[in-house]
């Protein structure tokens, strides 16, 4: 027997249970992707001195400019 096109009598029965768990397997998807995307660290923050530590490991900078500007960070 048929209730419906298509849908066997046992199909309404069980019908609204799997829409439950099609439901339920969505916010369940949802949820693991925007709970990986906060679980990201923010990145650090890197303080005047390490900036210019990293200028003159580059060689951006020369010995000089390093020792001037350390000491007026400092």
């Amino acid at each position: 027997m048929m209730d419906g096109p298509g849908w066997p009598a046992w199909g309404m029965g069980w019908g609204w249970i799997i829409s439950f768990l099609l439901i339920v397997a969505i916010v369940w998807i949802v949820v693991r992707i925007t709970s990986q995307n906060r679980s990201l660290k923010p990145p650090e923050s890197k303080s005047a001195l390490d900036i210019l530590k990293e200028r003159y490991a580059k060689g951006e900078i020369d010995k000089d400019e390093f020792d001037k500007r350390k000491s007026d960070l400092q």
